[in-house]
């Protein structure tokens, strides 16, 4: 198989996880007989610095003709003083909407040999920790209108939180769907006591239910379920919701897994191409130090490879690479316990590779 991959190489730590990742996806291809042709891309600080700006057409353009996009994470300080429209995280968003990427998944499970990294008490840990978010990516406040006006002498900043019918569907049904393949419980979160659109996402979701007649459907406030995602998350099973809702839960679910630094995520549209990228930051407090852990986007590959490329055998081998060097000891600076050997980016990539 041929495969086009377009890699956002990000800024700050990110080229160094990209790299590692690229081991470990040339190495499949080795073992399989695949042929994966990269095309680098900037976004974020990297085109900024480049171009003036986050994601110009022609780097977009790249990612519309690839098969797939893996990126590491923009920003970081070096361009926080840039005006709001021009900061690198507008790249990331105009690549959604670019790719018509409206559906981001984001699991959060606990690998056993990571149980004593978790903050949560062990018989909490022990109980299970094995759900997924299933966050809508191209709506809501994120991508309303945003303004600044002046009002009663005063500035007044207003952000737009807007939500169709057609948008919650779709969403909805890649929630019910994703439980039909997992343990058929499905909760919906929002904040339906105060807002319109979470009242308009219940109104959609009872429309769709009955359509799911094998899948429990369960509704939760936000504020609660961010209670109890560490309270008990052997409860949730898959959980859908709205953009900045899901982008907030996504990051406490991934702490109480052990590190963020183990967390995959996948966006995907209508077709195959999807865009796959760790759910942690660019980490500028140690680029340049060989600190990273690479695992998460080195999982993202995984899910690339599973989603995008149909490669599920493929997909299997990394996260079981994955599995066994843990299972001797191996760990990077984020998820450290006694007894374990503190191994940094390049190290932890190589042994990936080589468990394969």
């Amino acid at each position: 198989m041929q495969k086009n991959i377009a890699l956002i190489w990000g800024d700050c730590a990110s080229p160094e996880i990209i790299a590692e990742s690229v081991h470990v996806l040339d190495r499949i291809a080795a073992k399989y007989g695949h042929t994966f042709i990269y095309t680098d891309v900037k976004m974020g600080g990297a085109a900024i610095d480049a171009y003036g700006d986050p994601l110009p057409q022609s780097e977009l353009d790249k990612c519309l003709a690839a098969d797939a996009v893996l990126l590491g994470a923009v920003g970081g300080p070096k361009w926080e003083g840039v005006p709001g429209d021009q900061r690198p995280e507008k790249g990331l968003l105009r690549l959604r909407a670019g790719m018509g990427l409206y559906a981001n998944t984001r699991p959060a499970k606990i690998w056993p040999q990571l149980a004593p990294a978790s903050p949560l008490k062990p018989e909490l840990v022990e109980k299970g920790i094995d759900f997924v978010i299933v966050r809508e990516l191209t709506g809501g406040v994120y991508f309303g209108k945003h303004e600044t006006v002046e009002a009663n002498g005063e500035k007044q900043a207003i952000d737009w939180m807007p939500y169709s019918e057609h948008e919650i569907e779709r969403i909805a049904r890649i929630g019910f769907e994703t439980a039909q393949k997992r343990r058929k419980k499905l909760c919906c979160v929002d904040k339906a006591n105060v807002l319109d659109t979470s009242r308009l996402w219940r109104a959609v979701m009872h429309r769709l239910q009955p359509e799911y007649p094998d899948v429990a459907y369960s509704e939760m406030f936000v504020d609660n379920c961010a209670m109890q995602i560490v309270k008990d998350p052997s409860q949730f099973d898959v959980i859908v919701t709205e953009n900045m809702f899901g982008d907030i839960l996504s990051d406490e679910a991934s702490e109480i897994t052990g590190s963020i630094g183990m967390i995959p995520s996948s966006s995907l549209g209508e077709g195959t191409r999807g865009l796959y990228e760790p759910i942690h930051g660019s980490a500028p407090d140690i680029a340049g130090q060989d600190k990273i852990n690479p695992t998460a986007c080195i999982l993202s590959a995984a899910m690339m490879l599973r989603y995008s490329f149909g490669l599920a055998q493929e997909a299997d081998d990394i996260e079981a690479a994955v599995g066994t060097v843990l299972d001797k000891g191996f760990r990077t600076a984020d998820n450290m316990s006694a007894g374990n050997r503190c191994l940094g980016c390049k190290d932890m990539g190589a042994a990936i590779v080589a468990a394969l």
